[in-house]
C-alpha cells in the first residue's frame, strides 16, 4: 500500500526501485527477504553519508611499544 501511494519522483529514485524490486523477488519467493526488508528500511529512511573534513586522520604507526621506549 505503501509504495504505491508515493510519488512518481520518489517512486521513480532508485533507492525505491531497488526495494520494489527485491520485495518483488521476496514475494514470488525468488529471493531472500531480508533483502527486500533491508532495501525497504534503506528507501525509508535514506541518510547520506557525512564526512567532516576537519577530522585529523589516527596516525596508527606513532604509537610505541613499552619495550621500545
Amino acid at each position: 500500500m505503501l509504495i504505491q501511494k508515493l510519488p512518481k519522483d520518489k517512486a521513480l529514485s532508485a533507492r525505491w526501485q531497488a526495494a520494489i524490486e527485491a520485495l518483488m523477488l521476496a514475494a514470488e519467493d525468488r529471493g531472500p527477504l531480508m533483502h527486500a526488508e533491508v532495501g525497504l528500511r534503506k528507501a525509508l529512511h535514506p541518510r547520506e553519508p557525512v564526512y567532516d573534513s576537519s577530522r585529523k586522520d589516527p596516525h596508527w604507526g606513532r604509537s610505541k611499544l613499552a619495550r621500545d621506549r
